[in-house]
C-alpha cells in the first residue's frame, strides 16, 4: 500500500509528520525558545550556553521528512512503513532531506519517527530490539545532519548558509516525532480521530509507552506529539509523560478541519487545556491543517495557555484517505501560504513552519519573512 507523497498529489503525515518542514523565527519566538530551553531541566544550562544565552525563538526548523522530498531523492515508499522504510533501506536519503531543510533556513529538525512504531516494525518481521534501535537511529540521523550542517558552516562563510536571513546562526534542535495511533493504523482514522469504542486511554498508553521511553532517551532535545486527532490521545500522552517521568520537554500539536475543533470533533480549547496542564509540555499548536483556519485556532489556544503556540499548516489541500491522495481543492500556492505568516505572528504564534505538501522553498520564504519582521522589530 503506497502512502501518497505530500508535495505531490498525496501523502500526509506519518513519518513525515516529522514533516514539518521548517519554522522561521521572529521576535516573540525568542522568548519561546528561552522558555523551552529552561525547561530542559538538568541539560538546560548547557543548552543555554550552546545557544550563547541568546533569546531564540523556536523557528520550527523541524523539517518534516516529507515523502515527496524523499521520493524526489530517489526513495521508493511503496511499502506499509512508508517513509519509515527509509530508516532501514536508505538512511542517507533521510539525512539528505534534513540537510535540504536546514539549508533552506530551518533550525529545528524532526526525526523520521512519526510513523515508526514497534508494532509496525513487528508486522514487517523486525524484532523489538531492532525496532528500538531504528527509533534511536531516526534521531541519530537528524543529529548527524545537524553536525554536517554545523561543520560546513564553521568551515565556510555563514553567508553561504543563512540565505541572508541570519537565522541559522541559532542552535539547531533535534526533535523526536511521535505520530498518532491512527497513523499506525493507516486506515484514515488519523484524519478523523475516530478509533472505535474498544480504544480507551489505557489502550493508547500501552501502544505508545515503549516508543516514548525509547525516544526520550535517544538524544533528542524535545519530543513532538504531532497531528493529534482527539482529546483522548492528548490525555494519554499527558499521562504517559507524567507516569514515565519523561525529562525532556515536549510539544503537542493538533489537526483541525473546521477551524474550531480537532478532527474528531473534540474542542480545540479542551485539547489545548490538557496540553497546558502537563508540566513537560512547553509548546502547544496546530499542524497539518489548512492555512485559512490557523489564525482563529491560535486565538482559541491562547485563551487557555500562556505557553508558546506553534503552527505548521499544510498547503490547504484535502487528503482523501480512501483514495490515498491529496485533493487539490483549496490548496494555496507557496507565495500565498507565506502571505498568511504575518497574521499568524500577530495572532500570537511563536513558531511558524510548514507541514504536508509544503517544501524547502516554503521554509526559505518563511525564514526570509520572519527575518524581516525581526529586523523591523
Amino acid at each position: 500500500m503506497k502512502r501518497p507523497s505530500p508535495t505531490r498529489v498525496n501523502h500526509h503525515v506519518e513519518f513525515w509528520k516529522v514533516k514539518i518542514h521548517g519554522f522561521g523565527q521572529f521576535p516573540e519566538s525568542q522568548r519561546a525558545m528561552e522558555i523551552l530551553l529552561k525547561e530542559k531541566q538538568v541539560q538546560s544550562k548547557a543548552i543555554l550556553q550552546e545557544a550563547g544565552a541568546t533569546k531564540k525563538k523556536l523557528r520550527k526548523g523541524s523539517h518534516s521528512l516529507v515523502p515527496t522530498e524523499l521520493e524526489r531523492h530517489g526513495a521508493d515508499l511503496n511499502d506499509p512503513l512508508w517513509s519509515a522504510k527509509c530508516l532501514i533501506s536508505s538512511p542517507h536519503l533521510i539525512r539528505r532531506v534534513h540537510l535540504d531543510y536546514l539549508e533552506a533556513g530551518a533550525n529545528i529538525i524532526i526525526s523520521a519517527s512519526y510513523q515508526a512504531t514497534l508494532q509496525g516494525f513487528e508486522a514487517k518481521g523486525i524484532s523489538k530490539e531492532e525496532g528500538e534501535a531504528l527509533l534511536k537511529r531516526s534521531v541519530e540521523i537528524a543529529c548527524e545532519a545537524r553536525n554536517i550542517y554545523n561543520d560546513r558552516a564553521a568551515k565556510g562563510s555563514w553567508d553561504d548558509f543563512d540565505n541572508g536571513s541570519n537565522l541559522n546562526r541559532k542552535p539547531i534542535l533535534v526533535v523526536a516525532s511521535v505520530g498518532s495511533y491512527g497513523a499506525y493504523l493507516a486506515d484514515g482514522s488519523e484524519y478523523s480521530g475516530i478509533y472505535g469504542d474498544a480504544i480507551m486511554v489505557k489502550t493508547l498508553k500501552d501502544f505508545h509507552r515503549r516508543r516514548i521511553q525509547v525516544l526520550a532517551n535517544s538524544g533528542a532535545d524535545l519530543i513532538a506529539f504531532e497531528t493529534t486527532p482527539n482529546k483522548m490521545e492528548a490525555q494519554a500522552y499527558a499521562e504517559l509523560l507524567e507516569e514515565e517521568d519523561i525529562n525532556i520537554p515536549a510539544w503537542f500539536s493538533f489537526s483541525s478541519k473546521d477551524g474550531t475543533n480537532v478532527v474528531s470533533g473534540d474542542s480545540m480549547v479542551e485539547c489545548a487545556s490538557i496540553a497546558d496542564s502537563c508540566k513537560q509540555v512547553v509548546g502547544i499548536g496546530i499542524n497539518c491543517t489548512p492555512p485559512r483556519y490557523i489564525q482563529g485556532l491560535i486565538q482559541s489556544i491562547r485563551k487557555v495557555t500562556s505557553k508558546p503556540v506553534l503552527v505548521y499548516p499544510n498547503s490547504g489541500e484535502t487528503y482523501d484517505s480512501e483514495r490515498k491522495e491529496w485533493v487539490a481543492t483549496t490548496g494555496v500556492a507557496e507565495e500565498d501560504f507565506v502571505s498568511y505568516v504575518d497574521k499568524w505572528c500577530d495572532a500570537g504564534a511563536s513558531l511558524v513552519g510548514g507541514c504536508c505538501r509544503t517544501t524547502p522553498n516554503t521554509i526559505r520564504a518563511i525564514s526570509k519573512l520572519l527575518s524581516s519582521r525581526a529586523h523591523k522589530g
